[in-house]
This record gives structure tokens, C-alpha cells and sequence, in this order.
């Protein structure tokens, strides 16, 4: 039954291809955001390994009246003060400087770079790494020196560190000692130029106050630390500082993907209809021009189920051949876009298999009402028919 059904395909070679190609589309489409999104939550999860999801943050948030509010100087002893805090690390917005490349360009022209006084410690505590030069230390976090965000530094032209690279801040010309890469837990630093903590306050103006702590807890204790962080950074008015926890906007994030996967699943499977009813089409039109075969099979002693049989088996291979060409075009996809973003391919087997199974579904339905009528023909009308 298998190599009657192969005949009828290889007969009409271009119609079959055609309709196996728009199975393979839908599976193919659905294998693919299957396996770009389950890439995607494998990267997720190998990043949160890696940076951790016990760092969260304390911010001035703003007062009652809706200005902004001020964290106190000591905030980040007290925070220091909470036993299953293992390390923090501080940054204090300064408000007024400004950063340039040169000092021809226009005052307006910022290019939304921040600037803060940043704790010796913080690389450590937010899983951050430098790209270029090097980390502020104790000697040049009293002199003009600073490091840049990622962001900022593509902004301002800046493409690596050294002691021939300088940037201007707020009318003074800082040295730039090193390029971070981006922070992904710490996403504010990326467009900011960090400066020391004394330089900033001898130089810019800085007032000392901090503006975001960053703790590291331990694990066990993330939940607990997070309820006693605000009234322990700021005692006086607990109800002005923000708490968060930077990994939930990861997680957020990938909640967001998953829905638009969704999404795209809802597509593959419009593709995959479309697809069964080409398969359902070819085949309609297969008993129309087959009917004198079938009148011969008929008169030669073929059953109303053995012509079923045929036509239904052909159905089936039509949507199987599309299957696994999908199933092969969704996979090379995935692998390439894993590939291309750097990720470790992941294809579940479940969509492979669960796309396998849809073609023979699509495919049996699509053969049923063909096959039927191919065996409801009566050799003498069958083999009279033009």
C-alpha cells in the first residue's frame, strides 16, 4: 500500500512538493519559535546562574508631595548592618555635570549620560565586568578618572580606555580609565560615566548622599532582607525608598517573549491549516483526474476500503514528506538564530514530535473525505468517465 501510494505522488511530482511544502511551512514555523524560545529561557536562566538572583536594590524614591526624595548619608552602613547581607555597593546620582567627547560640541547635545560617584566595590556586587582598561581603585578614585557605562561610551565616540582618552565632565576634563560591558542586572550604569567617590565630591559637586544601594543576600534570605531594606536605608520615611529586585525585570521580560510566542504559535498553526488544505485539495483533485485507474483497480478486483486504503495512505505520505521537511527547515533555523545571538541551541524533542504528529493528523483528515469518494466510484461509471 505504501509503494501504490508513492507511485501516485511520483506521478505528479510538482503538485505533491508544492503541497508538502505548505505542511513543512507551518511546521517549520512552529518548530522554529518553539526552539528560538526555549533557547531564549535556556540563556535566561544560564545568565541568572551566573549573576545571581540575590542582588536587590534600594533607591530614593520620591515624598509625600512628590519631590524627590534623599537617602541618608549613612544608608549604606545601616544596609551593611543586616545580618544575611553578604556585600553592598553604592552609587550617588550627581545632578548638574554634563559629559562631552569635545568641548566644541552644544550644551543641549547630552546625549542622556548620567553621572555618578560610584563605590570602589560595586563591579563585585552587581556581576558587572570592564571591556576596556580598567576598574577605579583607591588611586584614581581621588583623581579625574572615569569610567564609562557601555552605552555611554558608544555614544560619546569612546571605543576603548587609556590615559590618552579623556571625556569632559562638567567643565573638567576626566580621564577615561576603563569601559564597562553591559550590565545586565544593573542596566542604569550602561548609559552613565562613573566617577570615585571623593573626586566627586572634592571636583563636581557631589553631595554624598547616595541614591541606589545594591546589596547581595543570601539566598535563603533574599525575601526577608527585601522586607527590612527600606525602613533599614532609610529609618525616618521607609515608605520614600523603591526596593526591587533586578532579576524579576529579566523574568518579566521573558514573560513578555512567551506571550508573543504565543502569538507566533497561533500563526504556525494558521500556516499548518492552510497547509492541510492544500493536501486536501491535491488529493480532491487526484480522484477527479484518477478516475479511469480507479475504475481499473475496481474491475480487477480492488475493495471500496483497499481504493480507501490507497488514497488515504497517499494523503498521509503527502503530510508525513512536508512533516519532516518542516520539521528540518524549523530546527536549521533555530540552530542558526542560536548561533547568531550567541546562545546554546535547545529543540525540544516534544515539538519535533508534536509536529510530526499534527502532519498526520492534518494529513488523515485531509485524506478522508478524497479516499471515501474514491472508493464510492463503481468500476463501469469510473472507467466510462472521459
Amino acid at each position: 500500500m505504501v509503494k501504490v501510494g508513492l507511485v501516485g505522488l511520483r506521478t505528479r511530482p510538482l503538485r505533491a512538493f508544492l503541497s508538502a511544502l505548505g505542511v513543512a511551512i507551518g511546521i517549520a514555523s512552529m518548530v522554529a519559535v518553539v526552539g528560538i524560545s526555549s533557547s531564549s529561557r535556556a540563556e535566561l536562566d544560564r545568565t541568572l546562574d551566573t549573576l545571581g538572583t540575590n542582588l536587590l536594590t534600594a533607591s530614593a524614591g520620591t515624598t509625600l508631595v512628590g519631590e524627590e526624595a534623599q537617602l541618608p548619608e549613612t544608608a549604606e552602613v545601616m544596609v551593611g548592618r543586616i545580618r544575611p547581607v553578604r556585600s553592598v555597593a553604592a552609587v550617588g546620582r550627581i545632578g548638574d555635570p554634563k559629559v562631552y567627547r569635545t568641548d566644541k560640541i552644544p550644551v543641549a547635545e547630552t546625549n542622556g549620560i548620567g553621572v555618578y560617584a560610584a563605590r570602589l566595590d560595586l563591579l563585585d556586587t552587581v556581576a558587572a565586568e570592564v571591556d576596556s582598561g580598567a576598574w577605579l581603585n583607591r588611586a584614581t578614585s581621588g583623581y579625574p578618572a572615569t569610567v564609562l557605562g557601555a552605552a555611554a561610551a558608544e555614544r560619546l565616540g569612546v571605543g576603548r580606555a587609556g590615559p590618552d582618552v579623556q571625556v569632559l565632565i562638567g567643565g573638567k576634563w576626566f580621564t577615561v580609565v576603563g569601559i564597562l560591558a553591559p550590565a545586565a542586572l544593573a542596566p542604569e550604569l550602561d548609559s552613565a560615566a562613573l566617577v570615585g567617590w571623593q573626586v566627586a565630591e572634592a571636583e563636581l559637586g557631589f553631595n554624598g548622599h547616595p541614591t541606589t544601594i545594591y546589596t547581595r543576600s543570601q539566598d535563603s534570605q533574599v525575601s526577608a532582607v527585601s522586607d527590612v531594606l527600606g525602613a533599614t536605608a532609610n529609618p525616618e520615611a521607609p515608605n520614600e525608598v523603591e526596593v526591587s529586585r533586578p532579576s524579576d525585570a529579566l523574568t518579566a521580560k521573558q514573560a513578555a517573549g512567551e506571550a508573543f510566542t504565543r502569538l507566533l504559535l497561533g500563526l504556525g498553526a494558521v500556516a499548518l491549516l492552510v497547509g492541510g488544505v492544500g493536501v486536501a485539495n491535491t488529493m480532491v483533485i487526484s480522484v477527479l483526474e484518477r478516475r479511469t485507474e480507479i475504475g481499473l483497480r475496481r474491475s480487477l478486483g480492488a475493495t471500496r476500503g483497499q481504493i480507501r486504503s490507497q488514497f488515504l495512505t497517499e494523503s498521509l505520505l503527502l503530510a508525513a514528506l512536508g512533516g519532516v521537511g518542516g520539521a528540518v527547515l524549523g530546527t536549521i533555523g533555530t540552530v542558526g538564530y542560536a548561533l547568531l545571538q550567541q546562545w546554546t541551541p535547545v529543540v525540544p524533542a516534544w515539538a519535533v514530535g508534536g509536529g510530526a504528529a499534527a502532519t498526520l493528523v492534518i494529513g488523515g483528515l485531509a485524506g478522508v473525505y478524497p479516499a471515501v469518494r474514491a472508493s464510492r466510484l463503481s468500476p463501469t461509471e469510473a472507467l466510462a468517465s472521459p
